[in-house]
């Protein structure tokens, strides 16, 4: 019997791990964001990006304290699931899949454009083939990484993602030091102040800058001691990335280059903050904002494109783990078909979830590249999502996908605060008003309502402000909707509503599993105080 054991995920993931499997999302997000951001809402951009790290602070309060009471994989779908019942867990969950897999392609996209300022033989133009090709090669390497293990994994992405925190700071700091111009700065913001509607649609493109927390999340079933460390990094995580992203906006609206930059049409100098957010540079800004610091520039040219390109990398490289462990919780929770929970014997990793969906990551490239391809397939994009192409096209499903997903979590955030008091939270968010529910004494989180003001927010102006995301986002969630109906039908499972389960036990379990014993035996004694005993293995506690 013990060798026809179903094989589970190995903890592995250290308090470096858990912190760099976040931030190989998150830090690499800023090489994206910080381009399109300056693009859409030009003078602004400091404010878009403030208004979405508001949004941001209080998503990672929620993922934060959600990951460590429910360290287990799947994160935000199974919060959703707990919280609000099972078709909600599933539309949420399905949304976080896009996220993910847009990741694999939009940071391998990224990744070669960055390779790119070094190789011109990488730029999408003029080698559009020799781009396409060099990232279907980057989709599936990960794909065969992931297949072997976790562990490898994550060493790669806690070595890069320590470079990258220095190569970061650095540019920041000699920036500051060289370039950086206050006066400038406020110049720029009054004359270059966008329209409402490009403000929004900056602020759509900023919060890209602040995905990648459900990382961590992903992780939580694979870290040692989650309800200790989950805590610990992504206060660390929150605090760092937001810092970034406010630093780099205001430095690219206040910076003199170290060089002239180009003319426009009308032969006058173009605003710095308007080259690195032009369609030719907006997929690897930091790298040429890197290379334009005086001084340091003459270094940072050439080994920032390499080390964003790495970090471009491995935060591809999260979003191959994330949408595999998502897939396997949805898969356990009768979700989705039970083949995407197998795990391989020999790698003890989802392999089935891994390569499904870095071969739908391959089709979302498919469809992202051919304007560049084929020049019929551009007129067609022109006439149809006014030109949108290539990265602003996963953007664009990135935003969707985001927004989407973190307005049920905050959802559910309340919901289990509610239905949920006893089981122990090690974090939880401040702010919060006190009273009665069922009985039991429950804190109402206020931050909780405002981060999904703010979210929801986004995901209506995401509607707004993106031609391909408003089609194609609600697409995506409607064909898995009418998948998941004749999913459960066919398995005769209930369609509108959820499966019973008994979630006390599952929580004893889950604390047991993850090493948190205090946790655990503070929660059975809470049950058996209200008379609620509990069954786990056979036993009654």
């Amino acid at each position: 019997m013990a060798a026809k054991a179903k094989p589970s995920l190995r903890r592995s993931v250290t308090p470096w791990g858990s912190f760099s499997w976040g931030y190989s999302d998150v830090g690499a997000d800023i090489f994206v964001g910080l381009g399109l951001v300056l693009g859409a809402a030009g003078g602004a951009s400091n404010i878009a990006f403030l208004f979405a790290g508001i949004v941001y602070v209080c998503i990672g309060l929620a993922y934060t304290e959600l990951a460590a009471t429910y360290p287990v994989a799947g994160g935000g779908q199974y919060f959703v699931m707990r919280g609000l019942g099972d078709i909600f867990g599933f539309i949420a969950g399905w949304a976080v899949l896009l996220d993910f897999t847009i990741d694999i392609t939009l940071f391998s996209w990224s990744c070669v454009d960055y390779l790119g300022q070094l190789l011109p033989i990488l730029q999408l133009q003029p080698h559009p083939w020799i781009h396409f090709w060099s990232v279907f090669l980057l989709i599936t390497g990960l794909c065969t990484l992931n297949v072997i293990g976790v562990r490898e994994s994550t060493t790669f992405n806690g070595i890069v993602s320590a470079l990258d925190v220095i190569s970061e700071t650095s540019i920041l700091f000699f920036g500051f030091l060289f370039a950086f111009n206050p006066d400038l700065l406020m110049h720029t913001m009054h004359v270059y102040w966008p329209s409402t509607d490009h403000l929004l649609l900056g602020v759509s493109f900023a919060i890209i800058s602040f995905v990648g927390l459900e990382s961590i999340s992903q992780a939580a079933q694979e870290t040692q001691r989650p309800a200790s460390v989950i805590p610990r990094t992504s206060i660390g995580l929150i605090l760092t990335i937001l810092i970034y992203a406010l630093a780099y906006a205001n430095l690219a609206l206040g910076m003199t280059p170290a060089h002239p930059v180009p003319l426009d049409a009308h032969g006058h100098a173009q605003q710095f903050f308007q080259f690195l957010g032009n369609d030719e540079n907006n997929g690897k800004a930091v790298a040429v904002l890197a290379a334009n610091v005086p001084y340091f520039g003459a270094i940072a040219g050439l080994y920032v494109p390499v080390l964003g390109a790495i970090l471009l990398l491995i935060s591809s490289n999260s979003g191959v783990f994330g949408a595999s462990r998502i897939a396997y919780a949805m898969s356990r929770a009768r979700l989705l078909p039970s083949v995407f929970e197998r795990v391989s014997r020999r790698f003890r990793t989802p392999a089935v979830s891994i390569v499904t969906f870095c071969a739908i990551a391959i089709v979302v490239l498919i469809f992202a590249a051919l304007p560049s391809l084929d020049p019929g397939m551009q007129q067609l994009y022109n006439h149809a999502f006014r030109g949108e192409a290539g990265i602003v096209v996963l953007g664009d499903l990135y935003a969707f996908g985001a927004a989407t997903s973190y307005s049920f979590v905050f959802i559910a955030l309340i919901a289990l605060r509610l239905n949920d008091p006893l089981s122990p939270r090690k974090f939880r968010i401040p702010l919060n008003i006190p009273f009665t529910y069922r009985g039991e004494r429950v804190l109402f989180p206020i931050v909780g309502v405002i981060g999904f003001l703010g979210i929801f927010s986004i995901l209506v102006d995401t509607l707004i402000t993106h031609e391909i995301g408003r089609v194609a986002g609600p697409t995506w969630i409607i064909i898995g909707f009418f998948g998941y109906l004749f999913y459960r039908r066919h398995k005769g499972l209930p369609i509108f509503r959820s499966r019973p389960q008994d979630w006390d036990a599952q929580q004893v379990l889950i604390l047991k599993d993850a090493g948190e014993l205090e946790s655990m035996d503070e929660l059975i004694e809470k049950l058996r105080v209200r008379g609620r005993n509990v069954t786990v293995g056979g036993r009654t506690s």
